[in-house]
């Protein structure tokens, strides 16, 4: 990550004791924090100062957390770190839905957060990095790295951030598998613990999203007890 200059936060909570403790304990590394404490106001500091990472809460006055990360996903190229206030399945599939990169559990231990932080901002560094192969075409299916767009038989593909970089990887390693442990370090900057479901519910929406049966996937495969892999023979017999 870049240190020389400060990465820019903004911190959406409306628990305003909780807020300003983030705040004080990130500002002890490299981070500005801004916090805004209501949904509406949320999005249009967001839209309109667009800064590295936005922590966003669910439960917020004016307008919820969910509304929020809708009404800004398109326009918005930071990342999100949804916030829940329970470890509730519900709540990170709807983020995850609706376009946050990553999730945590509402009065995270500050060391973590920090981790989770990082690992965010190292992936959005990654992603604005020029890429020698911006172009990645197979059959019906094209990927544009520059311009962050999916094509597929010619049709615009809407992406998440997460999905495309999820597409982007499984895409770089074409007919091989990519493991678990390799899609949850680049996609969330840690080690796959064996129990942490996003990555399956990460893979299962982009299956939906490319119209790849869930049931009997064509082109990306599960390799069960290793990982995942993009079918090279599904865009060879397209050809």
């Amino acid at each position: 990550m870049n240190s020389s200059n400060p990465f820019n936060i903004i911190l959406v909570e409306d628990d305003l004791e909780l807020a300003e403790l983030i705040q004080d304990f990130l500002q002890n590394y490299e981070f500005t924090i801004e916090i805004v404490s209501d949904g509406i106001t949320a999005v249009n500091e967001i839209l309109s100062k667009q800064p590295d990472l936005v922590i966003l809460d669910i439960m917020l006055p004016g307008q919820s957390g969910m509304d929020v990360c809708r009404s800004i996903r398109s326009n918005y190229h930071g990342m999100i770190l949804m916030q829940t206030a329970l470890d509730d399945d519900i709540d990170q599939v709807m983020g995850l839905e609706l376009g946050a990169d990553d999730y945590i559990v509402k009065k995270i231990k500050p060391r973590l957060l920090l981790s989770r932080i990082r690992a965010l901002l190292r992936r959005h560094d990654r992603n604005t990095l020029d890429n020698d192969k911006d172009q990645l075409q197979f059959g019906p299916l094209a990927i544009n790295l520059q311009h962050r767009a999916v094509t597929l038989n010619q049709q615009p593909v809407k992406l998440t951030t997460s999905e495309f970089e999820l597409l982007y990887l499984l895409a770089q390693n074409v007919g091989q598998v990519v493991s678990r442990d390799d899609i949850a370090q680049h996609i969330r900057g840690f080690e796959y613990d064996g129990l942490d479901r996003s990555i399956d519910r990460r893979i299962s929406r982009l299956r939906r999203t490319l119209n790849d049966d869930p049931n009997e996937p064509d082109l990306i495969k599960t390799i069960r007890g290793v990982g995942y892999q993009l079918c090279a023979t599904t865009f060879e017999a397209s050809l």
